[in-house]
């Protein structure tokens, strides 16, 4: 099997992500680093080397980082995200944007709608959503998706994470419209939400409130919580925040006629089915009730999503977390943004068809 050179675009926390899932892939290696800033290419050129591979070769830019058929992962700030994503895949690359797909539903459907054109020309494109892989998650959406739990009703959800004024101040577009695209929601809380909706499917309808309440010098939320309505008559409660101190793991519970789960800092805390055998072909759930979380967690995450991408690439099939996906994902979160200032409740449809203005 061929290996596939990796281009990583954003040399900054994420990218370094990256790069570690990456140098621990058999397929894969770091051909190159993509920042402006030369200390940062530099300072995650050396990690890679340290980790014994050969150095990446560096750019300011995209133009001359990118293989054609080989592989852009995009971390650069979200504001970034579709533009880059789009220039990648006019040089003929597969793309991987991490989270969220972009700030803006519009700029993020523009992307979308060309999914089934890019699967055409053979081109993957995905959308990090690495907590879709933990085993816990494939356990509860084996359990959720085959009726393990029944019909399923309710689904409460919380980020209760903290970030000091300091994570904000490392980068000047943290904390802002234009290029954060929101707070606690969108970048901490995104991966509930793609949770959420992967499980219970496509929400109807949203009310919420948000609010700054910890954080002076940010433009953007640091709470947010907001009910849920999905087409199946489910509700869920939603709830992310930057502002709990010291911060608590992501808590996950699914509720059903026949059972329920919880997952619990990305480890499965609890299930119950209506069968004794459900998830048992997918993840042995019983094993992984009760099971320490792996210090690597984070990067063994974007591994197993790696994993995948390469093995869209390799089979020409479309890859787990599309883009459509990670469309959803975003236009749920606006709609989170626009009940919160509205007052009312919104239709997440209203958001992807672009009948509501954006937050910014």
């Amino acid at each position: 099997m061929t290996e596939i050179p990796v281009t990583v675009v954003g040399a900054g926390i994420i990218g370094e992500t990256h790069a570690d899932a990456v140098l621990r892939h058999p397929r894969l290696r770091v051909a190159a680093v993509v920042d402006p800033d030369e200390a940062a290419r530099d300072a995650l050129a050396a990690r890679v080397v340290a980790a014994g591979a050969p150095a990446p070769a560096g750019f300011a830019g995209l133009a001359g980082a990118v293989t054609p058929g080989g592989l852009v992962t995009v971390c650069a700030p979200t504001g970034l995200h579709v533009a880059l994503a789009e220039e990648a895949l006019a040089l003929g690359a597969h793309v991987l944007v991490e989270k969220p797909l972009d700030v803006s539903p519009a700029v993020a459907r523009r992307l979308a709608d060309r999914a089934d054109a890019l699967a055409a020309q053979g081109l993957v494109a995905s959308v990090v959503s690495q907590h879709r892989f933990d085993p816990a998650s494939v356990a509860v959406a084996a359990a959720a998706h085959g009726g393990g739990l029944g019909r399923l009703t309710s689904a409460v959800a919380t980020v209760p994470w903290w970030r000091a004024q300091a994570y904000y101040d490392l980068a000047d577009w943290r904390g802002t419209w234009r290029l954060d695209g929101g707070g606690a929601l969108m970048n901490q809380g995104v991966h509930t939400v793609d949770l959420l909706v992967w499980l219970l499917g496509e929400p109807v309808e949203v009310f919420a409130y948000t609010a700054r309440l910890a954080h002076d010098a940010i433009e953007v939320e640091d709470v947010a919580v907001a009910t849920l309505r999905f087409a199946s008559g489910a509700l869920a409660t939603l709830h992310a925040t930057t502002a709990g101190h010291p911060g608590i793991g992501v808590r996950v519970q699914l509720h059903g006629t026949a059972g329920s789960a919880v997952i619990h800092d990305d480890q499965l805390e609890f299930l119950r089915t209506n069968t004794v055998e459900q998830a048992a072909d997918v993840v042995p759930a019983a094993e992984l009730l009760g099971a320490p979380k792996p210090e690597d967690s984070f990067v063994l995450g974007h591994l197993r999503q790696y994993d995948d991408v390469v093995a869209a690439i390799d089979g020409g099939r479309p890859p787990s977390v599309g883009l459509r996906d990670g469309l959803l994902a975003v236009a749920v979160v606006h709609a989170v943004y626009a009940s919160a200032t509205l007052g009312r409740p919104v239709l997440v449809d209203d958001v992807l068809r672009g009948d509501l203005a954006e937050v910014s």
